[in-house]
């Protein structure tokens, strides 16, 4: 999943340290090529996106490619779901961090991830699932990483709910299905170019998670 707030992560930020105003360092060979497959799969899926069109997009040799990964497409497949499991981790543990309410986080978050669907036109969905899902049974290390990122997103949202009262059990089924709802809402949103099945799972979610955490 992807918000507003980072488009796919693509701005650099300035190197702990760094004086305010100073320009991020240019990003080197091989996270451009990271970049450039994680922003084409999430865009084409991993059967569409040749590895000469990832060289291309990164401005990189294809000897430069299978330096980094010599593993080819499938070890940067994997590389590029890590990536999107970051980037989507990071936001959502400074979402929850910052919003006392669980309830009003969820709503909060699926505002957003509507708000960033619709500004990508409906092309940018969720990095991880757009990667992983025409791989399902055929590459297990691509299918790996991804199960890795849901589990930890789910780990962040039962973290925020348990210590919001909810019990542990509780909290980790409510969990996965927060996670699961919104990964369906974000696919039917896209495929329908309306952000309101994202924004309906939202409100019921919110409403659900209210429910879970009255005393």
């Amino acid at each position: 999943m992807k918000t507003r707030a980072r488009h796919h992560a693509t701005t650099d930020r300035p190197a702990p340290g760094a004086a305010a105003g100073t320009p991020p360092e240019a990003p080197g060979t091989r996270e451009r090529i990271i970049r450039a497959a994680s922003a084409l799969m999430q865009r084409q899926g991993y059967d569409a996106t040749p590895i000469k069109q990832i060289s291309q997009e990164a401005d990189a040799t294809l000897g430069s490619v299978y330096h980094f990964f010599p593993g080819g497409k499938q070890e940067l497949a994997v590389a590029a779901v890590h990536r999107g499991d970051e980037e989507f981790s990071a936001i959502l543990r400074e979402l929850l961090d910052a919003e006392p309410d669980p309830a009003a986080a969820i709503t909060i978050l699926t505002d957003s991830l509507a708000e960033g669907l619709r500004d990508s036109d409906w092309a940018d969905g969720c990095p991880v699932t757009a990667t992983a899902l025409g791989t399902a049974g055929r590459l297990p290390d691509i299918q790996r990483a991804a199960a890795a990122a849901f589990d930890r997103w789910e780990g962040l949202v039962r973290e925020k709910l348990a210590a919001s009262g909810v019990p542990e059990a509780e909290a980790a089924d409510l969990a996965c299905t927060i996670i699961s709802t919104l990964e369906g809402a974000e696919l039917a949103a896209q495929v329908t170019r309306d952000d309101r099945p994202l924004r309906l799972a939202g409100r019921h979610l919110a409403r659900l998670v209210a429910l879970s955490v009255q005393p």
